[in-house]
C-alpha cells in the first residue's frame, strides 16, 4: 500500500470523526430547545453527552496523530 493511500484512510478517518462531532453538536442542540427551560436535569445530560463526545473526537484526534506520525516517520 502506498503512502498517499494509507494516508488518504487516514483522512478518512479524520472527516469520520469531524462528522459524527457535527451530527451529534446540532442533535443535541435541537433535542435541547424541546427541553423546559427549568430542567436542569435534561440540559445536564445534554451538556455531558456532548461533552462525551467532543472529549473522545480529541482523543480519536490524538490517535490519529500518532498513526499518522508511525506512517510517515517508519
Amino acid at each position: 500500500m502506498t503512502l498517499g493511500a494509507k494516508l488518504a484512510i487516514v483522512l478518512g478517518a479524520f472527516i469520520t470523526i469531524l462528522v459524527i462531532v457535527i451530527y451529534m453538536a446540532f442533535r443535541e442542540r435541537r433535542l435541547g430547545r424541546g427541553t423546559a427551560s427549568g430542567d436542569t436535569a435534561a440540559e445536564q445530560a445534554s451538556d455531558a453527552r456532548v461533552l462525551m463526545v467532543i472529549f473522545g473526537a480529541i482523543f480519536g484526534g490524538m490517535l490519529l496523530t500518532a498513526i499518522v506520525a508511525y506512517i510517515v516517520f517508519l
